[in-house]
């Protein structure tokens, strides 16, 4: 398996964080290149639920990355796998309290490669890029509950 993460701390309570990351309609405000994403199936925010995502492809075609909640702890840890898309990631959001608000870790882990093992480097860059968007996450929570 190839994988990456990344953490971040978020001036809010568990629950706000948890409740932002679980909504899948929120991936737009916070990792670039997402065009969309919402519910496509089963009960937002639950075990089963599915979210149609399109992202920025190559040439700015769309490209679409569904996925799938696999686990929802509230206030603790979200896992999906991308069940539709170039590549079959899974990943997670794990969560835990600080006296400064939540800690934040995100992770992706992508099948190994085979045969197609010379792109490995490229692919965890890749990775690495995307759980790094995880960044961006603090400015849009913080910004968003402010204005609420």
């Amino acid at each position: 398996m190839a994988g990456a993460e990344h953490e971040v701390l978020v001036a809010r309570d568990a629950m706000t964080v948890y409740s932002f990351l679980l909504d899948g309609a929120n991936l737009p405000r916070w990792q670039a290149g997402v065009r969309s994403a919402g519910l496509s199936s089963g009960s937002a925010g639950t075990v089963g639920a599915r979210y149609q995502v399109t992202l920025d492809g190559p040439r700015g075609w769309p490209v679409a990355r569904d996925y799938e909640i696999t686990q929802a702890r509230p206030g603790a840890e979200i896992q999906f796998q991308v069940v539709a898309g170039p590549s079959l990631l899974r990943g997670g959001f794990y969560l835990s309290t600080e006296s400064a608000g939540t800690r934040v870790r995100f992770a992706l882990e992508a099948p190994t490669l085979g045969f197609w093992s010379f792109i490995r480097p490229a692919y965890r860059r890749q990775l690495r890029a995307a759980v790094g968007q995880l960044a961006r996450l603090p400015g849009v929570i913080e910004e968003r509950t402010t204005a609420d």
